[in-house]
């Protein structure tokens, strides 16, 4: 009942519609990478039941430099046909995995830095500023993951006549992991000192000779320290309970019309906590973050509970739960008779968030007051077979995403119960056209999109004698663009491939004006004091981007491919694909906002047009009775080396609206890379 916005991943899971045999596959790759699977099916044995498993491993050095990484990967379902009208099936699967990372991306002058300086040789694009050691060599990181998040169902299949059935499931999912955060708490040292870079600029606070992010340094500041440790790691847990209940029937009416209707039911509930994970090299730790904890919310705020040595284990910062309960309604129906083909879809949804706090309120403050948002969407499309080639299609639809929990339904998750009353749904319309063309030599298809976001929020919080909050909605965006795909066979032998996508996106705001209150909800001046909603005197802050194009994906790519089958089971082919108008990247939130102040979005800058040329061939093949393939891959043949993905500086004002291209952070792209697998059916 709560739909996605730009598609969603539907997964089949009647195992007794698998047929029996399985496979094995095993793969190799660059930079260290293996990958084993295995999946084996019953399909449906005599007495009604049927199971499936599938199971791999993966590993890998990473691209980046110590982005090592570890994924586990299962998949079972044990289904059991009671008759012929019912059917049950149990499924789970998961992927457990930990993994390095590499968040930190450099301004051109840094880049030329670790190039000139850090004797890195051709690998000097793979540098990774948070890698580094402790004084007992053990690999240390500020940008590590580590999580595993299986989901169970059990569902029930009735089918009530030939013509309709009813389709039941409960499911759970239980996410379990963490990643890491730095901390401080001197005058001297803050947490981004743990940055290996902060806006592109290298930490060099903490930098050796080799380049390497020097841990053993903050070991002895810490042990030197008569205060505890100035600096430590935590880790941010992630504790999420999902259970739900769904149900859908499903029927077929007059022949043409197929429709369905449903009911779900959902309840969320996450740990956010962090704590402390390591003291590198202190005895103990203090945690700033106390001090900002008021004894009328939390009796145990005294003098001594906010200087309290903290251990490995204890958390820091925050410690709350977040609740969010969900129950919906969503059906659609669709119509197929002659030569049109349409449907009509749409769901409603309420959703009740609440927090329950551990750190900076406790008692009958622990848990927040509740806050509702009712969401959903509508959707309709049309097409129209002109005759056995050709076809046309229109599509419409709207999208009411209800606010997020952080940064939405509430002002300052991490630290405060206080609900963000004017909090609003951020709205998306659509609609799209298209022409389509298929005979056995060729197909072409067109489509045309048009799609506006609206009210996407910003939440910021501060202190004016007091804290206060800023809640901004009416920041709006328009995405336009056409794509076109053509697919020639002029032979059994040979396929051909083109494709072209052109888009305009744009933010389309400008004054977009957020007021600020006080925790009890007051309007506020620039000096705290409680005055008028929407007075002279009401503290604001404004952002200007109408115009400015969004960054993040490339706004023109196109492709050119061939594949060449010259005998039988043997395929070759490469393919070339161009992007262009990728602009850096804007990240935009709350904390951009400044009191008192217009922000003014520059136009980003734009990333220069790059390209990849890939290859790939496969082979089928028998041995004895059992089909086997052998496949590989080259992407970016050609080892070319490009800007893949950027950053604008976060600062520009009215007088200066040009980005400087040299205050720009980016990551390189990944040169060559390649990998090779075998599989074999039986």
């Amino acid at each position: 009942s709560a739909p996605s916005v730009g598609g969603s991943i539907n997964i089949v899971t009647k195992g007794a519609e698998s047929k029996k045999g399985g496979n094995v596959s095993y793969s190799i790759g660059n930079d260290g990478f293996q990958k084993t699977t295995f999946n084996i099916n019953t399909g449906l044995l005599n007495n009604g039941w049927a199971i499936s498993l599938l199971g791999s491993y993966n590993n890998g050095d990473g691209y980046a430099q110590g982005t090592n990484f570890k994924v586990y990967n299962y998949y079972l379902s044990v289904s059991k046909i009671i008759n012929d009208n019912h059917q049950l099936n149990l499924l789970a699967f998961g992927a457990p995995q930990t993994h390095y990372m590499r968040s930190n991306a450099l301004t051109s002058s840094e880049w030329e830095k670790v190039k000139t300086q850090y004797n890195l040789g051709s690998s000097w694009r793979e540098f990774n500023p948070d890698y580094g050691f402790d004084k007992n060599g053990n690999r240390k990181s500020s940008d590590y993951n580590s999580y595993h998040k299986p989901v169970i169902s059990l569902s029930h299949i009735w089918n009530i006549n030939d013509k309709s059935n009813l389709s039941t499931k409960a499911y759970v999912s239980f996410g379990r992991g963490y990643s890491l955060s730095g901390k401080a708490n001197s005058d001297e040292y803050t947490e981004y000192d743990w940055f290996g870079s902060d806006y592109g600029i290298l930490n060099m606070k903490f930098r050796k000779d080799d380049g390497t992010f020097d841990y053993a340094m903050i070991e002895d500041i810490n042990a030197k320290s008569d205060n505890g440790s100035e600096m430590i790691m935590s880790k941010v847990v992630g504790s999420q309970d999902w259970y739900g209940l769904m149900s859908t029937y499903s029927n077929r009416s007059w022949n043409c019309i197929d429709w369905y209707v449903g009911m779900d039911f959902r309840y969320y509930k996450s740990l956010h906590k962090n704590t402390i994970s390591d003291l590198f090299g202190g005895e103990y730790y203090i945690d700033p973050a106390r001090n900002g904890v008021d004894i009328q919310n939390n009796p145990q705020a005294t003098d001594a509970w906010k200087q309290q040595h903290l251990k490995v284990g204890d958390a820091v910062y925050r410690d709350y739960d977040s609740h969010i309960m969900q129950e919906g309604v969503f059906g659609q129906a669709e119509y197929s008779r002659g030569k049109i083909n349409a449907f009509i879809s749409g769901s409603l949804n309420y959703s009740n968030y609440w927090r329950y706090d551990r750190l900076y309120n406790t008692g009958t403050n622990a848990q927040s007051k509740k806050i509702g948002f009712w969401g959903g969407h509508f959707k309709t499309g049309i097409n129209y077979t002109i005759n056995p080639t050709h076809n046309i299609y229109l599509n419409l639809g709207f999208n009411s995403k209800i606010p997020q929990f952080k940064s939405g339904a509430f002002m300052s998750v991490n630290t405060s119960n206080v609900i963000n009353k004017k909090a609003k749904n951020e709205k998306s319309a659509t609609i799209e056209g298209g022409y389509s063309y298929n005979n056995n030599f060729y197909s072409f298809n067109v489509n045309a999109y048009y799609t506006r976001w609206i009210d996407k929020s910003m939440t910021k919080k501060g202190n004016i004698k007091d804290q206060y909050y800023i809640n901004m909605t009416g920041v709006n965006s328009r995405h336009l663009g056409i794509e076109l795909e053509f697919i020639a066979r002029p032979t059994h032998w040979i396929e051909a491939g083109a494709m072209l996508s052109v888009g305009n996106w744009k933010w389309d705001s400008n004054d977009v004006i957020g007021y600020a209150y006080n925790i009890y909800g007051q309007a506020i001046n620039e000096d705290g004091a409680i005055t008028e909603p929407g007075a002279t005197d009401h503290i604001w802050a404004k952002i200007n981007m109408k115009n400015i194009h969004i960054g993040g994906s490339a706004q023109t790519t196109a492709a050119l491919n061939v594949t060449f089958k010259p005998f039988s089971g043997f395929r070759i082919g490469s393919g070339y694909t161009y992007f262009d108008r990728n602009y850096a990247y804007y990240s935009l939130s709350g904390s951009s906002l400044k009191l008192g102040k217009e922000l003014y979005v520059a136009e980003p800058w734009e990333i220069p047009s790059y390209g990849n040329l890939d290859f790939w061939s496969s082979y089928q093949f028998k041995i004895g009775k059992m089909q086997a393939t052998i496949s590989g891959q080259v992407n970016n043949l050609l080892n070319e080396y490009y800007i893949e993905k950027a950053w604008n500086p976060s600062m520009v004002n009215k007088e200066s609206l040009n980005i400087n291209k040299d205050d720009v952070y980016y990551f390189y792209s990944i040169g060559r890379t390649w990998s090779v697998k075998f599989k074999l059916n039986f």
